[in-house]
């Protein structure tokens, strides 16, 4: 007899803007920077019971910049870092796409990346969160059925006026996190 897999809920984060400091094309471990209190807001989510999702556009990949391996390296160092205070990514989604070509689901705003990750990691969507500092995070979030967090660094005080008023906005991840903790608690579902 077959058992239904249990679903988890998810927050899925944007990388760039929203975990570390926004860096133009950042591929260099050297050159990655947490914004102050991402890890342990990283942690808060893993002992809150989430499953936490990086999905990033990486279109430097297609611009021939750098490699996926670069990427991929980078992300292995970032999984150390927050190893270090018992914190853990359960996934790593990449779209290595160029945003003009068209050619793939993946790209936010288009929600493949997470369709993705819900697919391999048994991940319920409609319990599910995006927090990104972009439109196109809130897009690819709406799209996947998840609820939308906007934060306001990275590029999130421009995107703030491009997204719909019933979004919510956060100065920061840690604050993000706080409000998903908190409505859990309160509510046990957002």
């Amino acid at each position: 007899m077959l058992t239904a897999r249990k679903l988890m809920p998810a927050v899925f984060l944007d990388r760039d803007g929203t975990i570390n400091i926004e860096k133009h094309y950042l591929h260099k471990i050297e050159d990655f920077e947490f914004i102050p209190g991402a890890p342990e807001a990283i942690l808060r989510l893993n002992r809150a019971g989430y499953r936490v999702v990086i999905v990033t556009n990486q279109s430097g990949v297609a611009r021939g910049y750098y490699s996926l391996e670069a990427v991929a390296l980078l992300h292995a160092q970032l999984q150390e870092c927050l190893n270090e205070i018992g914190a853990v990514v359960d996934g790593f989604y990449v779209c290595p796409h160029h945003p003009t070509t068209g050619v793939c689901d993946c790209r936010k705003g288009k929600p493949g990346m997470l369709l993705h990750a819900a697919r391999d990691l048994d991940l319920d969507l409609a319990a599910s969160i995006i927090v990104g500092d972009k439109l196109s995070d809130i897009e690819a979030g709406i799209a996947a059925g998840c609820t939308p967090l906007l934060v306001l660094t990275g590029y999130g005080l421009d995107a703030a006026s491009k997204v719909p008023d019933r979004i919510e906005r956060f100065v920061d991840l840690p604050a993000a996190v706080d409000y998903i903790v908190e409505f859990k608690q309160l509510h046990g579902v957002i």
